[in-house]
This record gives structure tokens, C-alpha cells and sequence, in this order.
């Protein structure tokens, strides 16, 4: 991919059709290699790259979290946040199935239909963050503020101590 050539996601669409301004951040996908390589091609801190999990509820309800790329989710504290009982990572099929995109290639924009988003709280104190653009090996640099503007994204305190 070059620098170029923008890869037209429905992540990069709604980003557009919401007014998000954005910078394309493209980088070689290396399978595994999760927001470490991406932090390292790009040259910015991991805990400025932000995954895009997908977990659902005792219930099977699904639920996207946004974590620090250097930060683990506790689902214990997750669960306590959210009122239920426990909360548990999606597999591969069902996270394309909710989303419509490949694990590794998650982006909280443009997914197959809504679903609640929730983001760790220091996350939005950040001055800019690095999150999925909807395929491997592409990330967009925006305004964290973004997430509770247009995904309605709610404040939790899920990272593992």
C-alpha cells in the first residue's frame, strides 16, 4: 500500500460521511505481530495504538472495547463496569460475523451494525490516537474525542493493572 493510496474501508467511509478528519497511517501487517509492529513501522509509543476488541456479554451479546496497544483488558473489571456477570473474547468467526472485518483488521467505524463501544477512560486523555482503519496494516490517526462523538463511546476502566 502505498502512501497514496487510501484503501476505501467502510471504516474510511463512515469516517468520511461522519466529518472525522483523519490521517491515513499505513504500515506492513506482519500476522501476530498486533500493535508492537504497528507502534514500531510507524515510530509512535504503543500506548498510543489502539486495539479494537471484540468480547460479548453471558448473554452473547457482542461489544467492542478500545484498549492501549501496551495494555490487557480485565474481564472481571470490564464485567463489573458493564453490570453483568462476565464478559469474554469473540471468536474469529463471530467477530467477522459482527463486524465485518478480519481480526487484525477491526476498526470501531464502519462495522457491519452497531454495537456498543466502550473505551478506556485514559484513552480519550490522549493527544491523538492510532486505531484500525478497517483492513490489516492500516491505521488512522484522529482525535480520540472522536470516539464519543460519533461511536458513542463510553468511559470505562477495563485495562489490567
Amino acid at each position: 500500500m502505498t502512501k497514496g493510496n487510501i484503501p476505501v474501508t467502510p471504516a474510511v467511509r463512515a469516517l468520511r460521511g461522519l466529518g472525522v478528519s483523519f490521517i491515513p497511517r499505513p504500515y506492513e501487517y506482519e500476522d501476530k505481530g498486533g500493535t508492537a509492529v504497528a507502534a514500531r513501522q510507524l515510530g509512535v509509543d504503543e500506548h498510543l495504538v489502539i486495539k479494537t476488541l471484540v468480547l460479548r456479554d453471558e448473554a452473547g451479546n457482542p461489544l467492542l472495547v478500545l484498549m492501549h496497544g501496551d495494555r490487557q483488558v480485565s474481564t472481571k473489571a470490564l464485567a463489573r463496569e458493564l453490570g453483568v456477570k462476565q464478559v469474554s473474547p469473540c471468536d474469529q468467526a463471530s467477530v467477522t460475523r459482527h463486524t465485518g472485518y478480519q481480526v487484525g483488521g477491526v476498526s470501531p467505524f464502519g462495522v457491519r451494525r452497531p454495537l456498543p463501544v466502550y473505551v478506556q477512560r485514559s484513552v480519550l486523555a490522549l493527544p491523538a490516537i492510532y486505531i484500525n482503519g478497517g483492513k490489516r496494516g492500516f491505521l488512522v490517526e484522529i482525535d480520540p474525542a472522536e470516539l464519543s462523538r460519533v461511536l458513542g463511546a463510553k468511559a470505562v476502566e477495563a485495562a489490567q493493572d
